[in-house]
């Protein structure tokens, strides 16, 4: 019995470090007039749905809270529900990312620009920024314009 569970103990650790996976949430938030909350990054381009890796020990949810709460001074009333899973090849071979959805909130704190985040925006969905990454877009239009869900981000 306890050879068992030695093996069984080595078996999901050679499998942590033959097969790593990078998780990480985007979250759609909107506002009273359904415009779509985006950020800007200082160290990368382009207009994204707020979100971020999710660290060890932390559930999807937790993550989304996490993000929104650092990344805008948003804090979540409903709990975030997950709208769909991707792979996103981009980044990693191995990385994935969820979309969630927080359909209640408040603005907890003023957005002050800060090392992560340049600026927070409301856009409406017909007018998004040019500069939106693709990703992102896509799965805008996966939910607002029931286009055809991708498997990939």
């Amino acid at each position: 019995m306890a050879d068992n569970k030695i093996l069984r103990k080595l078996f999901h650790t050679f499998f942590l470090f033959s097969r790593p996976m990078t998780l990480g949430v985007r979250v759609i938030v909107e506002n009273e007039k359904q415009e779509v909350l985006l950020v800007k990054h200082t160290y990368v381009e382009g207009w994204y749905l707020p979100g971020g890796g999710v660290e060890k020990g932390e559930t999807l949810a937790q993550t989304a809270i996490k993000e929104l709460r650092e990344e805008t001074g948003i804090e979540t009333i409903s709990k975030p529900r997950l709208i769909s899973v991707h792979k996103n090849e981009s980044a990693s071979n191995r990385d994935h990312v969820a979309l969630l959805h927080v359909e209640e909130w408040q603005q907890s704190e003023a957005f002050s620009p800060n090392r992560e985040i340049s600026e927070m925006r409301f856009f409406p969905i017909d007018g998004l920024p040019d500069d939106i990454t693709r990703g992102n877009l896509s799965r805008l239009r996966e939910v607002y314009f029931s286009e055809p869900l991708s498997e990939y981000w």
